[in-house]
């Protein structure tokens, strides 16, 4: 059977977080699922980061301490989560298989940054630009991989809690003059992303 990603935006970490749990607890490996949010507010203590970089660096480079601990699982998929840091979205919390994909399989750089991750995972790149544009913007992934005929399971479980409508999200960007997630750009600084997270909240 084919094998599809699965890819929903969360604003919020929390409501993300409760779409893993409920993507557990409806029997999907956490070796099937990955999370890859903003670490703006420090959910990872920044001292975790391998450079030393702060939330408040503009962008990152290089990948978290804990990287190691973050493909892989002991009591569910949160149990591993890590910090990195990305160019273009700056610090991260992160754990799952996209994480291996992300950093490069442990090489010490993060490769093909997310969007790269997303599209080489078989994420439309369209939607990719718009995942990796809301990450930087403070919000959180969940990112499945699962059999096409689990599809209307995998996807009743990620629409719950604060799941954003991708195709409104790219409208609302486009409208301030967006075009494409550019991760040569500088990552958002801590106040830039809390001011998204209170804009995403009206829309």
């Amino acid at each position: 059977m084919t094998t599809r990603t699965f890819t929903h935006l969360y604003d919020s970490y929390d409501d993300a977080a409760r779409v893993v749990g409920d993507l557990e607890a409806n029997g999907v490996p956490h070796a099937d699922i990955s999370i890859v949010g903003s670490n703006h507010d420090d959910r990872v203590p920044a001292t975790s980061l391998a450079n030393g970089t702060a939330p408040d660096a503009p962008t990152g480079a290089g990948t978290g301490a804990s990287v190691g601990t973050m493909v892989g699982g002991g009591a569910g998929l949160l149990a591993g989560i890590g910090a990195l840091a990305v160019p273009g979205i700056g610090p991260l919390v992160a754990a799952g298989w996209l994480v291996a994909t992300l950093t490069g399989a442990g090489a010490g750089a993060a490769a093909g940054g997310l969007l790269g991750s997303l599209t080489g995972a078989g994420v439309h790149k369209d939607d990719a630009h718009v995942y990796a544009e809301g990450v930087r913007r403070g919000g959180t992934l969940v990112t499945v991989r699962a059999d096409e005929g689990d599809a209307s399971q995998i996807e009743q479980v990620l629409s719950g809690s604060g799941s954003v409508d991708i195709a409104a999200r790219r409208a609302s960007y486009q409208s301030k003059d967006w075009s494409h997630f550019d991760d040569t750009a500088a990552g958002y600084r801590t106040a830039e992303v809390t001011a998204e997270r209170q804009r995403a909240r009206r829309l």
